[in-house]
Order: structure tokens, then C-alpha cells, then sequence
């Protein structure tokens, strides 16, 4: 085999003479080509979206099928989708996994060598949803920064009644609830006496008008109310563009493929009926249960905005992990494997910046209290290891959970607590009674209350000969009772 053909790597086997690779920048891409294929296998083209399309076309001309580069920042995503557009078949390649891989000499770019080992078949491409996952993902990540801004300005309002001195928070659990967001806009409007913002107290707010009144007593100085006008406009604003988004979202969610065949049955019904926090303003249960043919809130520990998420980072067809360790892996939740001569250094999980890692590892924190399984599990765990692994593994449980119910449409149905925790004693005490026989003993129950357990040898014992008793010193100090005289 020439040098050419394998790059100066005759060990190496070319699987994929057509590849191609790319080094992302912000101002300048650097792709690299097989360099049979033409004299200047290494060129250089801009970021806009004409040096895209050159780009590409220099690939066709050089008969590149496959094209790989690095996840650098956002800078890839233009290349990546013009090039996906052209028929290209783009990988995306952890910059981790390409510098591990030794060899690489000094003397070669970064695209020479990202391509080269993408001819050898020695890079992994991360993980890519189809178009219109990609599509609800942006939309999702979108309206989750529009909640953080318009809660910067939530905290900007009550800094602004903190200043005034009236305690509205002290009253009521949300400002931004229906009572605090009536007295706010009467503040505003210009309203100042408490008795008529008091009056707007909601008929579910647990304090009485007499304490809201109480609370809104202070000062109103104009600084104060001008802070208090822009913090409450810009929380409208960005109010409105949450709004935008999710409308644009409930017709993502409908464009997504039906996976369920046939006709769906009824929409269970929810275990609870308490809306969340910050949540979509369309029905996203019944919209997801409309798609994928199952009720992925039957877990617990997943509301309906968690189990859309969930579905945007991951999509709907996980066939692209052969199994849910595959899966829980990809997500950095399965146990590490660090081994060295046979003996298991390390099994801590790998860190990760999975976004749907953090949104399971949020789920399971929301169970540690809950009469279910899935909190029996965590409770136990915790009680051992401690909350942070107890999350981790609780989470995983969750992550098997919802590989199962997308990729084979199981419906989970919870045992509950106490199942959970018969299933786990008999599972000990079978492990016990194993374990005691290996030794040449069996398990005795306790007969009756007040008598310790006992392990009784399986073949009786040979009598052991008592050893006379001996007093024992008295020690200075101590109190010792005077031994009973007997009778003559």
C-alpha cells in the first residue's frame, strides 16, 4: 500500500478514501481533502454564507461523500447545515476523542489530521437529531432563556417594593401571582392606598386583608415607582415573547413523525392536575401523547415541560443506541469502568454537560419524598451513599424509564413504596439465608417477642465443658453488689 493510500500509517486500513474534514473558526474554515484527489489538498475558505457554498462545491469537485469537523462553540452549525443541505454526510466529532488518539505528528494541520482519521474510521460522530427535533430543540432553548430574563426582572420588582418598604412578598407566596400582579399594576397606575390594594387580594391568598394592608404601608418615592415601571414593562415584554414561543412550539410538536401505529387509545388520566411553574400554555401532555403513543408523565418525576424537553435533546426514535446501557452511558449516568490488571480503579461517572443528564438528574430529585418506587430507591440509596450518588443512580432508573417507553412503548405503572421495599427485604434475606448455608448454618426465625435472632449450626454441636467462674477484682471506683449469704 502506498504512502499516499494510508498516510504514512501501513498498520492502518483506509475504510473511507473519500472523507473529508474541516477546522472550525470563527473567521476562517480550514478543510482538508484526500490529497489524491487534487494538488491543494488543504484550502482555506470564510465564514459567510458564499464561502459555504464554495466550500461545498469544492468538496464536489474533490468527491468527498463524508465530511467531519469539531463542535467548536456555535461556529459549526452554518457549515454543518449547508453541507447537510448538499447531500453531504457530516459527522460531528468530540474534540476529546480526536486529540486522544495518538500519532499525530507536528508537521500536520488540524484538518490533515481530523481527516485522516476519519478515512481510518477512528472518529465517533456525536449525536444530531433529525430537522424538526433540531427545530423544537431551538425553540425550547429559546423560551428557556426568556423565563431567566423575566425572572431577572421579577427580582428587579421586588427589590424596587423592598425599597419602598412594602412587604408584598411577606404576604403572598408569588408576587407575580394573581394577587401580587393586581396590587403591583394598581402601584404603578398610581394607586396608593392600601386598603383599596388590599381589596384585590385573591380569595385563595392565605393571608387575611388586614395583614396585606399592614404590608403595603411605606413610601413612594418616584425613583422607587420608575424602577419599579420599567422592571414590571420588561417582565411584560418578555411575558409576551414566552407567548411567541409557544405557539411556535405547539406547531413544532404537531409537525413531529407519529410514531404509534394505528389508532392511539384515550389520554390517560393525569396523575395530578396541578399546573406547573413556567410551564407551556398549550396542553404538552396530550400533544406529546398524540405523537409518541405513550404517556411519558406516567413516570415520576416527569411533568409534562420535563418530558418535552427530554424529548427535544433526545428525540423520538432512540434507535440510535442499541440498548438503555448504551443509552444511560451516552447520558453519563452508568458507572464508569476505570480498570487496570483486572481490579476496578474507578467507577465514578464521567462529567458531563448533557443537557438531558441535568434535566433527569432534576427529576429524580423531585421524587427523594414521594410514596413511589422510584422514592423508595432514592431514600434507600441516599440513607448509604449520600444524595449526590443517590440522584445519579435514581436518575438512571429514570433514563432505562424513558428509553424503554419511546423505544418499545412500555407504559410504566408504579408498585409504590411499600412494594418496592418487601421486594428489597426479601431479596436481603434471601441473600442472607444463601449466605448462611455456604458457612453450614441456616436462619432461624425469632419465635417470640423479647428473644434476639439467631443462626442455628445445621449440625448440632459438641457440648462445650464450662471453666469454673473466678471473681473478678474489685476496681477502686466502682460499685459492686455484696454476694447473697446462703442458707446453712
Amino acid at each position: 500500500m502506498t504512502k499516499s493510500a494510508t498516510g504514512g500509517h501501513p498498520d492502518l486500513k483506509m475504510v473511507n478514501p473519500t472523507a473529508a474534514a474541516i477546522d472550525i473558526g470563527s473567521t476562517m474554515h480550514m478543510a482538508a481533502v484526500n490529497p489524491d484527489s487534487c494538488d491543494m489538498p488543504v484550502r482555506a475558505f470564510g465564514t459567510f454564507t458564499q464561502d459555504l457554498h464554495d466550500l461545498a462545491d469544492w468538496f464536489d469537485a474533490c468527491g468527498v461523500t463524508s465530511v467531519a469537523m469539531e463542535s467548536t462553540g456555535v461556529y459549526w452549525i452554518p457549515a454543518f447545515e449547508v453541507l447537510e443541505a448538499r447531500g453531504f454526510d457530516v459527522i460531528l466529532v468530540n474534540a476529546r476523542y480526536a486529540k486522544n488518539v495518538p500519532g499525530r505528528k507536528t508537521d500536520v494541520s488540524d484538518a490533515g489530521w481530523l481527516r485522516q482519521l476519519h478515512s481510518y474510521g477512528l472518529l465517533r460522530g456525536s449525536f444530531r437529531p433529525v430537522a424538526e427535533i433540531a427545530t423544537l430543540r431551538a425553540y425550547l432553548r429559546q423560551r428557556e432563556r426568556l423565563v431567566e430574563y423575566a425572572a431577572a426582572h421579577i427580582q428587579h420588582m421586588q427589590k424596587a417594593l423592598m425599597e419602598m418598604n412594602l412587604q408584598l412578598h411577606h404576604v403572598v407566596s408569588d408576587i407575580t401571582g394573581a394577587t401580587g400582579m393586581r396590587i403591583i399594576r394598581a402601584i404603578v397606575a398610581g394607586e396608593r392606598d392600601p386598603e383599596v390594594m388590599a381589596a384585590f387580594r385573591d380569595i385563595r391568598c392565605h393571608s387575611s386583608i388586614e395583614v396585606i394592608k399592614a404590608a403595603l404601608v411605606g413610601n413612594d418615592r418616584a425613583e422607587h415607582i420608575f424602577a419599579l415601571t420599567q422592571s414590571l414593562e420588561l417582565y411584560d415584554v418578555y411575558q409576551a415573547k414566552i407567548g411567541d414561543c409557544d405557539r411556535k412550539l405547539e406547531v413544532a410538536v404537531a409537525a413531529l413523525t407519529v410514531k404509534a401505529d394505528g389508532d392511539i387509545p384515550a389520554l390517560p388520566t393525569a396523575r395530578t392536575k396541578r399546573k406547573q411553574a413556567n410551564a407551556p400554555s398549550f396542553d404538552v401532555r396530550a400533544a406529546l401523547y398524540g405523537v409518541l403513543g405513550t404517556d411519558l408523565t406516567r413516570i415520576h418525576g416527569l411533568g409534562p415541560a420535563l418530558a418535552l424537553k427530554l424529548v427535544a435533546e433526545c428525540g423520538t426514535d432512540l434507535r440510535a443506541w442499541k440498548t438503555a446501557k448504551h443509552f444511560t452511558s451516552w447520558l453519563c449516568l452508568a458507572p464508569g469502568n476505570k480498570i487496570s490488571g483486572g481490579k476496578v480503579l474507578s467507577s465514578r461517572t464521567r462529567r458531563s454537560s448533557s443537557r438531558a443528564a441535568a434535566l433527569l438528574r432534576l427529576a429524580a430529585t423531585t421524587i427523594g419524598r414521594s410514596d413511589t418506587a422510584l422514592g423508595a430507591f432514592y431514600r434507600r440509596l441516599s440513607s448509604r451513599i449520600g444524595k449526590q450518588k443517590a440522584v445519579t443512580a435514581t436518575a438512571r432508573k429514570i433514563a432505562v424509564l424513558f428509553y424503554n417507553a419511546l423505544r418499545f412503548g412500555m407504559i410504566y405503572d408504579d408498585p409504590g413504596a411499600a412494594a418496592y421495599e418487601e421486594r428489597h427485604r426479601t431479596r436481603v434475606l434471601a441473600n442472607l439465608q444463601r449466605r448462611a448455608k455456604t458457612l453450614g448454618f441456616e436462619l432461624a426465625p425469632i419465635p417470640a417477642p423479647g428473644r434476639t435472632q439467631g443462626i442455628c449450626p445445621s449440625q448440632p454441636a459438641a457440648p462445650r465443658r464450662k471453666s469454673p467462674s473466678r471473681p473478678r477484682p474489685h476496681r477502686p471506683g466502682s460499685l459492686r453488689r455484696p454476694a447473697a449469704s446462703k442458707a446453712g
